[in-house]
């Protein structure tokens, strides 16, 4: 089964193991991207105890709240999907533009319910964007060096995350509180100014012919591509239901069951941010060398491990300890599940695969996780709550193991036969 999108042995760009210039700049470019889309996706995390406070919601509520929200990631699929028919290029510009736009209109919110229906529609573009620049990463770049790249924008996505928390326990004590932690979100506008008119569009989708860019909907379903996908939306399923509230709800954990302030949440989740950072952005160059499976190995322990020790531990020190092989966890299993998602389908159904796994199939989990974990925390608790979800990116990596096959080094025309 080759891929019909183009000839098997791309362009000498495509090929060539060295970076060329516009490579360079693209993955920059795809790097302040993925940071300003972590930050505004680590705000909510963030702020949620103050903006409970603010706007009169309870616990169940911040569920009820982070669930509506999430279930934009969800409504992605429609736009995510769109990159196999109008192209990367515009499709990553009209993202970056739409989620811009709303979290900024976020900060402006008059109440709990605009908050929530203008951060669900931040998250349609947010995930959109993401999904999008994981396509472009592994189409533009060489096959020696795809994990590195995928990884790179990744981990940029991580730094946004520490900034993040650097910054909003500053913000907070501002005049405009949380709301201004959602001011911020103009400045990818500027980024997006000066950095689209050297964007290209990739050179895969460029050579297909016209027909493949017409694709209904649902015809990845009568292709044999359809079992893979169903293969990835279970594992993205799995995973998201620890990952997605790992540290969603640490700070709620920290603050109820450990009695920390608002600044020693800020300083653990930072110090705990930039301790991993190194790991993390070393997390694609390790799949590039022991392979996708051997390092979904060990990125999937360190998951595991660190929500546990995050959720249980007593003492200040273990439980930032813990945060940091959590964090480094949460932000490196994405590199994983992005590499395969993108490898493992021809080009023509590379934004459909990624959409149907991902932004429909696998965000399931991701959007129900948190109305079912804050409704058991009365119960159980946070931490006993929280440590349980383990067990599903355990079974993640399970799955991995039986069903998907190893992709390092391996041309994409390649890796989407096997």
């Amino acid at each position: 089964m080759s891929d019909a999108s183009g000839p098997r042995a791309s362009t000498p760009a495509l090929r060539a193991s060295k970076l060329s210039s516009y490579q360079r700049r693209l993955l920059l470019f795809l790097s302040v991207a993925s940071f300003f889309e972590s930050y505004d996706f680590f705000a909510l995390t963030q702020i949620l105890p103050n903006l409970r406070a603010n706007l009169r919601v309870g616990v169940a509520g911040s569920g009820l709240l982070v669930g509506f929200i999430n279930f934009g990631t969800i409504l992605a699929f429609v736009l995510a999907r769109k990159a196999d028919r109008w192209g990367r290029k515009p499709v990553l510009t009209a993202t970056i533009v739409g989620y811009t736009l709303f979290t900024f209109l976020s900060g402006l919110s008059p109440n709990v319910y605009m908050f929530a229906l203008l951060q669900m529609l931040a998250r349609i573009f947010l995930i959109a964007e993401w999904s999008t620049s994981m396509v472009i990463a592994a189409e533009e770049f060489p096959a020696r060096g795809r994990g590195t790249v995928i990884g790179v924008v990744s981990a940029a996505g991580g730094f946004g995350a520490i900034v993040c928390a650097g910054v909003v326990p500053l913000l907070l004590h501002t005049a405009y509180g949380w709301r201004s932690v959602y001011f911020i979100s103009l400045v990818p506008l500027v980024v997006l100014a000066i950095a689209r008119r050297g964007l290209r569009e990739t050179g895969r989708f460029s050579q297909q012919t016209p027909d493949a860019k017409q694709e209904s909907l649902f015809a990845i379903w009568s292709t044999p591509h359809r079992a893979r996908v169903i293969q990835l939306a279970v594992i993205w399923f799995l995973t998201y239901i620890c990952t997605q509230n790992a540290v969603t709800f640490w700070k709620e954990f920290a603050v109820a069951e450990r009695g920390m302030s608002d600044a020693q949440v800020g300083n653990a989740v930072k110090l705990a941010a930039l301790a991993s950072m190194p790991l993390a952005f070393a997390a694609g160059k390790l799949l590039d060398i022991i392979g996708r499976k051997l390092g979904a190995t060990l990125i999937y322990a360190s998951t595991v491990g660190g929500v546990i020790g995050a959720y249980t531990a007593r003492s200040s020190a273990a439980l930032t300890a813990s945060l940091v092989f959590a964090v480094l966890g949460v932000n490196t299993v994405l590199t994983v599940l992005n590499a395969f998602t993108t490898e493992l389908f021809p080009t023509r159904y590379r934004g459909s695969a990624f959409a149907w796994s991902n932004n429909l199939i696998g965000r399931i989990g991701y959007c129900l996780s948190p109305t079912i974990v804050t409704a058991l925390v009365p119960r159980y608790g946070w931490g006993r709550t929280l440590s349980t979800t383990t067990l599903f990116p355990a079974l993640a990596l399970l799955v991995i193991w039986l069903v998907l096959p190893e992709t390092r080094g391996r041309e994409l025309e390649e890796t989407a036969t096997l």
